[in-house]
């Protein structure tokens, strides 16, 4: 999610992305098998989220994040998308999404915002937007375009010894500020149609903005301080939404 949680990752660009992509797509094939490979992918990377940071099963908090999500998914056009919630140990108020719907949210962050329905409605809404929108995969690949077509080898297990290596808190680092802003506009309008206020996205904006101002710039987290400025995406969401 953005200055407030919400994945984060990177744009397509270059002739290495380009060809990542289209052979992604030659594998894959059509859409629904797509999105059933981008599962399997993120499957073994939840794995590995889960192995090193820790996901408390008897955390309160997990029944209404799966509950938000439930409503939130009725919304989604494409129902062969799949998405899972899951809450993730960690001191930083943060969220991130990986390929294949697996969708990650601490519990510093949902405190922060004082377990705000709408407001976790819309960082769990930006989080499926960068799935929907093909973000967390298409930065998946950028990232390791020479194994695309090993990630859909049963048994291979490629993508997980390389999340390891490069170490988690690249899940928490920016995408680009045009995807940045895409998912925060869809995440708001998801949230709206499931039946939320999408006025939670500009007060979760606004705990970011505060935060700020609070802390000196050394102690910002990973998440805030890789993502598009708060003002700038409290002004964006205004304009395409027209709420605040």
């Amino acid at each position: 999610m953005a200055e407030s949680p919400l994945y984060k990752l990177g744009r397509l660009a270059g002739s290495k992305a380009r060809k990542a992509r289209w052979v992604w797509n030659s594998l894959t094939g059509n859409e629904t098998e797509a999105i059933r490979a981008e599962y399997g992918v993120g499957r073994d990377m939840a794995a590995v989220v889960q192995e090193q940071r820790g996901t408390p099963t008897n955390s309160a908090l997990r029944p209404q994040l799966q509950d938000t999500l439930a409503r939130l998914a009725t919304v989604v056009r494409n129902k062969h998308h799949r998405f899972e919630v899951a809450v993730v140990v960690d001191e930083q108020p943060t969220a991130y999404a990986l390929p294949g719907g697996f969708i990650f949210v601490t519990e510093s962050l949902a405190e922060m915002c004082d377990r705000d329905g709408d407001e976790l409605a819309f960082v769990i809404g930006h989080e499926m937007a960068h799935v929907i929108r093909r973000h967390a995969i298409n930065r998946v690949l950028r990232q390791t375009a020479y194994s695309a077509a090993s990630m859909l080898t049963p048994g291979r297990g490629v993508i997980a010894p390389w999340l390891r290596q490069i170490g988690l808190e690249w899940l928490e680092k920016a995408y680009s500020r045009d995807h940045e802003f895409e998912a925060d506009e869809l995440g708001a309008r998801l949230a709206r149609a499931a039946g939320f206020d999408p006025e939670g996205a500009i007060r979760l904006f606004s705990r970011f903005q505060q935060r700020e101002l609070r802390e000196p710039p050394s102690s910002i987290s990973t998440y805030l301080a890789s993502h598009p400025p708060v003002k700038d995406r409290i002004d964006n969401l205004k304009q395409k939404m027209r709420v605040g």
